[in-house]
C-alpha cells in the first residue's frame, strides 16, 4: 500500500496494526461497524489515523445508502458517529474528522447523490490534508535536528499513525532525508508495544539506525548523556497540555530534569482550544493488557490493575511543539493559540 489507508470505492483498505511486525495484513473493511471494530481492537490506532478513518467510515455509511432525502442521509450519519464516538474518546482526531463532515454536510445544498459524493470527497481531502501536514511537519521539525543528535521517542507516531510519512517520526525523516547522520532510541511503550512492534519497524525499513530500550530505561539513557532531545506525537492538545501515550509525562519530567529539550509533533486536528485537561476523558483499557504477556498470565489471579492508555504532560515541560504551521517554541503558545483561531 503506498498509503496506511486508502479509499477503494466502497472499500477502506488499511494496514492491521496488530499483526506487525510478523505480518503485513491488508483489512479490507466495507461499512462503519467494520471500521468502528478496527478501532476498538487498535487493528487501527494512531491520532491523525483515527480522524481519516472516522471520515472514511462515515463515507462508507454515505456510499452504501438508501436514504431517499438528505435529511435521512444525515441521520445515517449521525447513527454512524455516534458508534465511532464510543471506540476511543481521548483522541480528538476521531471526534474533529466527524464534526467537519457532518457540519458541511447539514449546509449542503444538493441532492441526496450529490451529498454522498460530497461526504466521499470530503473524508478523502481530509486524509489528503493530513498527508500534506505531516510533510510540513517533517520539514519544520527536522530544523531542529543537527548532524550527530540522537532522538528518543515514545510508542508509534510514524507513517503508521497517519495516512503516510508521520508525525514526530517524520521530523526524525525528514532529518535523515536531509543527510544529518542521526540514531534514534525508541521506548518499548507498554503494554501494547507499539515502540517495540511498529516504531523500530518503520525506522529499520528506512535504515535509521534505532535502538530499542525499556520505558524504565529512560532515565539511564538520560543520566549518561545518551540523547539529545525527545521527539513525540500527540493525541490531543489542550489549553494546558500535552495529551500522548502512557509514558509521556514521566519523559517530559526526566527530559526537563536533564535539560534535554522535549518537542511534540501533531497537525492542527489534534489541537482542542475549547478544552482544559482536567476535562478530557482518558481512556482505561483493559486488565488484559498488563496481566498477560499474549496469552500468557504474568500476574495472580484478581489483582488489581490500572491502565489508562494516555498520560497528561503541561506545557511547562514542552519545548515545543511542531505543527504545519511551523514550530512554536513555549515563549509563544499564548498567541499560537490565538493563531489558531483566525
Amino acid at each position: 500500500m503506498r498509503r496506511t489507508i486508502e479509499w477503494r470505492n466502497g472499500t477502506v483498505a488499511t494496514i492491521d496494526q496488530t499483526k506487525l511486525p510478523h505480518e503485513t495484513v491488508v483489512l479490507e473493511m466495507r461499512s462503519c461497524n467494520e471500521v468502528a471494530d478496527a478501532i476498538k481492537t487498535m487493528k487501527i490506532r494512531g491520532a491523525p489515523l483515527l480522524g481519516v478513518a472516522a471520515a472514511f467510515a462515515l463515507a462508507l455509511t454515505a456510499y452504501n445508502s438508501k436514504a431517499k432525502s438528505k435529511e435521512e442521509l444525515i441521520k445515517e450519519l449521525e447513527k454512524s458517529a455516534e458508534t465511532l464516538k464510543r471506540t476511543r474518546p481521548t483522541a480528538v482526531n476521531l471526534f474533529w474528522a466527524m464534526d467537519r463532515i457532518l457540519a458541511k454536510s447539514k449546509n449542503f445544498f444538493g441532492d441526496t447523490k450529490e451529498l454522498i459524493a460530497f461526504v466521499v470527497d470530503e473524508a478523502q481531502k481530509i486524509a489528503d490534508e493530513d498527508a500534506a501536514a505531516n510533510r510540513l511537519i517533517g520539514k519544520y521539525g527536522a530544523e531542529l535536528i543537527h548532524d550527530g543528535d540522537v532522538i528518543l521517542t515514545h510508542c508509534n507516531a510514524g507513517a503508521l499513525a497517519t495516512v503516510e510519512y508521520g508525525t514526530a517520526l517524520g521530523v526524525i525523516r525528514a532529518a535523515w532525508e536531509q543527510g544529518k547522520k542521526i540514531k534514534v532510541i525508541a521506548t518499548e511503550t507498554r503494554p501494547k508495544l507499539q515502540g517495540a512492534r511498529l516504531t523500530t519497524y518503520e525506522l529499520k525499513k528506512e535504515g535509521i539506525p534505532v535502538t530499542l530500550i525499556t520505558d524504565g530505561m529512560v532515565g539511564y539513557v538520560m543520566y549518561k548523556r545518551l540523547v539529545s532531545m525527545v521527539v513525540v506525537g500527540a493525541d490531543r492538545i489542550v489549553t494546558d497540555a500535552v495529551i500522548n501515550k502512557i509514558g509521556t509525562f514521566t519523559i517530559a519530567v526526566l527530559a526537563k530534569e536533564h535539560n534535554i529539550p522535549f518537542y511534540v509533533a501533531a497537525p492542527k486536528s489534534t489541537f482542542d482550544f475549547s478544552r482544559k485537561s482536567d476535562e478530557v476523558v482518558i481512556e482505561e483499557r483493559k486488565p488484559e493488557e498488563v496481566t498477560h504477556a499474549g496469552s500468557y498470565r504474568i500476574a495472580p489471579e484478581g489483582i488489581n490493575v490500572l491502565n489508562p492508555a494516555f498520560d497528561i504532560t503541561p506545557f511547562d515541560y514542552v519545548t515545543a511543539i511542531v505543527c504545519e504551521d511551523g514550530v512554536w517554541h513555549k515563549k509563544d503558545f499564548g498567541k499560537f493559540k490565538a493563531n489558531f483561531y483566525k
